[in-house]
């Protein structure tokens, strides 16, 4: 069971990123948005969509495996949905565009603050994890919407 708990910790927190003393989700965002010239901008849109569904599965995962073991709702140590988000906010964003990197970490993380309609109320559309994983997806996708003329 201890694995299990690892696992899903290390998942949720992206290893020691959730555990940064101040404004966890801002490092969660940096570390998307650091590694998705690598990870997540070389693939073509198809592909980044499976990629995005495949961390909100583990992120659903591993953040309701957290919100047990911290014994509290949607931990702040819990980051893997600030990599779904910032992710999301590439999605349509050329390897050829790194100058948006910026504007999208930036208007991810404006959204992803202030939560505006509809990404607060979709905080409660999905239990536990799934709840966790959607508002940060949603703000991302704004944001990439937003972005979408530019890119």
């Amino acid at each position: 069971m201890s694995h299990y708990r690892s696992l899903s910790r290390n998942i949720a927190t992206l290893g020691p990123i959730g555990h940064a003393p101040k404004a966890p989700g801002t490092w969660g965002s940096l570390a998307a948005l650091i590694s998705a010239p690598w990870l997540f901008l070389p693939w073509e849109w198809p592909v980044r969509l499976v990629l995005l569904a495949l961390v909100f599965i583990a992120g659903a995962w591993s953040a309701s495996a957290c919100e047990e073991q911290y014994a509290c709702k949607d931990p702040g140590q819990v980051v893997i949905d600030e990599l779904l988000g910032q992710w999301a906010a590439l999605l349509f964003v050329s390897p050829d565009s790194l100058w948006l990197l910026i504007p999208a970490f930036l208007l991810f993380r404006l959204l992803d603050i202030v939560k505006p309609w509809p990404v607060r109320a979709s905080e409660t559309w999905l239990p536990g994890g799934g709840g966790i994983m959607i508002d940060d997806l949603l703000a991302g996708l704004l944001a990439g919407t937003i972005l979408l003329p530019v890119s």
